[in-house]
């Protein structure tokens, strides 16, 4: 798995959350505008209010990933890392982390590698740490074999 391979995964995941954002939009607005005002009229107004508040929920969450997707474009796939940091990928022999943003395990060419934000309990471990570092995690003793 190449650094590059990774990061065309994640881009890709992250624009199909953007496109999923925008669908739910259009639909929940789609929705909301086409509600009929019926007999009971606080139906149709809850109707209403109920399909807005589904639109602001997806455009935060829009807005939220658009600014992922941002940040995300700003790392130097070339960039060689001497200690972990935003952007690099980490092994400690059995796993690798990239170190960008929180998104769980994903799979590229049949490996599997975690992606982690600084902001969680690993990528704090890790943060600033060089190859041959040890950290310990859940019980667990980290070695950095590599750092990308």
């Amino acid at each position: 798995m190449t650094k590059e391979k990774l990061f065309l995964k994640i881009m890709a995941l992250i624009d199909e959350r953007i496109e999923s954002a925008q669908m739910a939009i259009a639909l929940a607005k789609e929705s909301r505008d086409s509600e009929t005002k019926s007999s009971v009229g606080d139906k149709y107004e809850t109707g209403r209010t109920l399909m807005q508040q589904e639109v602001e929920k997806n455009r935060v969450q829009l807005h939220k990933t658009e600014r992922l997707k941002a940040e995300l474009e700003n790392i130097d796939l070339k960039k060689k890392f001497d200690k972990v940091e935003f952007g690099s990928l980490v092994s400690d022999g059995k796993n690798l982390y990239f170190i960008a943003t929180a998104l769980g395990k994903i799979e590229v060419d049949g490996k599997n590698c975690f992606c982690i934000s600084l902001a969680s309990p690993i990528g704090k471990a890790l943060q600033n740490k060089s190859v041959g570092d040890k950290v310990s995690f859940m019980g667990r003793t980290i070695e950095i074999m590599a750092i990308d």
